[in-house]
């Protein structure tokens, strides 16, 4: 049976086959207008009092900007109300087939009209020290078109490789060949841009309140160079089933170690606790 907190929301099993086969499912009529404007209201409360986290991934200060923060649940209580309250933790609990989520940390990109800095195709997992059975929730604030969007490689989170980190600012990996760190080979990300007919991609039009879901493994990012005529912005949200844990990766991770670090976690421990609360079920 689906779990207690989807509200309105179906998740078929096609959804989830979908999910577990291409690594990228769209699911409609996900999120009320309520959720979308709260997250509005956080993101504007945070660009007005940056937190520590905040970045411009823009390589010119001058030029209109494209800014990221993570981390931000537990400064600002609209995005708190949103992991917590909303659906997503029952959402991701139905496509992973688990009966435990917890948060693994939560982002939001406002890329501002005018913008050229654009997401390179890169795979999440390898940018943390993070390793388990885990999704991601991409949800856009505005309606967005498919080749405004983003684009997934499907079924590459099944082809059992990791994709060093790929630096936002410039596009370029934290590696110029292949390198091992604790036994496992990180590879170059494959240049999906330079031949997009070589790749199966999956690009949705996504209305209002449509969000997609998509394995942590899946190769994703920009396919167009698609120039935004206003300010739009991204909330996004990793959740995790109960063999998430921490595995160390390459030094590209050592900003978002130290975090968690200074919160007493090491390597080898559960994605649990007060910095990975548990969201579905519930707690009472």
């Amino acid at each position: 049976p689906p779990p207690d907190g989807l509200g309105s929301v179906v998740i078929s099993q096609t959804d989830i086959d979908s999910f577990r086969r291409d690594g990228v499912v769209a699911i409609r009529d996900a999120f009320s207008s309520d959720w979308i404007e709260r997250l509005r209201e956080g993101i504007a409360k945070d660009m007005a009092a940056p937190s520590p986290n905040l970045v411009n991934h823009s390589s010119d200060p001058a030029a209109p900007g494209y800014f990221e923060d993570f981390w931000c649940w537990e400064q600002f209580e609209e995005f708190r109300d949103f992991t917590h309250q909303s659906p997503c933790g029952a959402l991701a609990a139905s496509l992973l087939g688990t009966d435990r989520v917890n948060l693994v940390m939560d982002n939001w990109f406002l890329r501002e009209a005018g913008s050229t800095s654009r997401a390179p195709f890169h795979q999440d997992l390898a940018y943390f020290d993070f390793e388990g059975t885990m999704c991601v929730l991409w949800l856009p604030l505005e309606p967005v078109s498919k080749e405004n969007g983003i684009a997934f490689v499907r079924g590459s989170h099944l082809w059992d490789k990791l994709f060093m980190r790929v630096f936002f600012r410039d596009g370029h990996s934290a590696a110029e060949a292949p390198v091992e760190i604790n036994g496992r080979t990180y590879h170059l990300p494959p240049d999906v841009n330079a031949d997009p007919e070589a790749f199966d991609i999956a690009q949705f039009n996504l209305d209002l309140g449509d969000c997609i879901f998509f394995d942590m493994r899946t190769l994703h990012g920009a396919l167009a160079a698609t120039i935004p005529t206003e300010t739009v912005t991204r909330y996004t949200l990793r959740m995790t089933a109960p063999n998430g844990m921490i595995r160390y990766r390459g030094d590209w991770a050592k900003g978002e170690r130290a975090m968690f670090e200074a919160r007493g976690y090491r390597d080898g421990d559960r994605l649990a606790g007060s910095m990975f609360p548990q969201l579905w079920p519930q707690p009472a």
